[in-house]
């Protein structure tokens, strides 16, 4: 395996298979062409054309779009078993941070092919020995990547929340750290992919932020989604992005961007060392 194994498995995927969505004009997202033939069959939400999908006129405010959306949702998970709502919202914009065009479930955000945003936090320890990094690893009931590697905090973000306080907010849930000291992470950049799942499309960002923690404190799990944390030297985990799966898929993109800007990863040495910088900003 390579770094770059990693940004060539979160970016597969044919936009052939798919065709545009849009709301008023704008476009949010990408419907697979099998799911646009289900949606001509609600009239009153959706507009279905070979060139795209549209969100029916009418529906003119963002309460109603999201509201269409959830009702169609729970119909096509009932009938057809595509996924279920999970009670958790997503804003959507054509662009991050401008007004909000709707909110959608978390649940079916890849099937309208809508752009995903979360936060990504490095617990990094500076010791005599060297850099070290708090590594956790994921519940064995998580529908996404059971057991394997994660970041020290990692969340979606809601509609309802700022970065920073959602950053707080997933700190104190997933490694019980404090506010004050989680308020101290650094925004760093974005990772961006572009991945094709079983219903739809995933072309997600996530917000990357360096938290350094002193090296008396340990992380500690409250809310079930992570077994455990190990602190361990960057080198290790260097290796292990490298030559194993042990990570969750799109954790490796923010660990090797972690990599890079700390000069942890040469172009001297790397011969793939442009083509992952650029990679892993293909989604956004």
């Amino acid at each position: 395996m390579a770094f770059l194994d990693h940004i060539r498995t979160c970016n597969r995927h044919d936009l052939a298979k798919f065709r545009p969505f849009s709301v008023e004009g704008k476009w949010i997202g990408w419907v697979r062409h099998d799911v646009a033939q289900r949606l001509a069959a609600f009239p009153e939400a959706f507009r279905v054309s070979i060139e795209g999908v549209s969100l029916h006129p009418g529906l003119a405010t963002p309460e109603a779009r999201s509201n269409a959306i959830d009702e169609v949702a729970r119909e096509l998970a009932e009938d057809w078993g595509t996924p279920k709502l999970r009670g958790e919202r997503y804003r959507v914009s054509a662009r991050f941070g401008d007004p909000a065009l709707m909110s959608i479930d978390r649940g079916v955000v890849s099937l309208f092919g809508i752009r995903a945003y979360g936060v990504h936090v490095n617990g990094l320890v500076r010791r005599p020995d060297g850099l070290h990094l708090w590594i956790g690893r994921r519940a064995k009931d998580k529908s996404v990547a059971p057991n394997k590697l994660d970041n020290m905090v990692a969340g979606g973000q809601p509609s309802d929340l700022s970065l920073a306080d959602n950053l707080i907010k997933e700190a104190a849930e997933e490694a019980d750290i404090p506010a004050a000291l989680a308020a101290t992470a650094r925004p760093v950049g974005v990772v961006s992919y572009c991945l094709e799942d079983e219903w739809g499309l995933k072309p997600d960002v996530m917000f990357c932020y360096d938290l350094e923690v002193p090296e008396g404190f340990t992380p500690r799990n409250t809310d079930g989604e992570l077994q455990g944390f190990t602190l361990m030297p960057v080198e290790d985990v260097a290796r292990l992005v490298r030559d194993t799966d042990e990570f969750k898929f799109n954790v490796n993109l923010v660990i090797i961007d972690f990599l890079i800007r700390h000069g942890l990863i040469s172009p001297d040495v790397e011969h793939d060392y442009v083509d992952l910088v650029s990679g892993l900003r293909k989604g956004g």
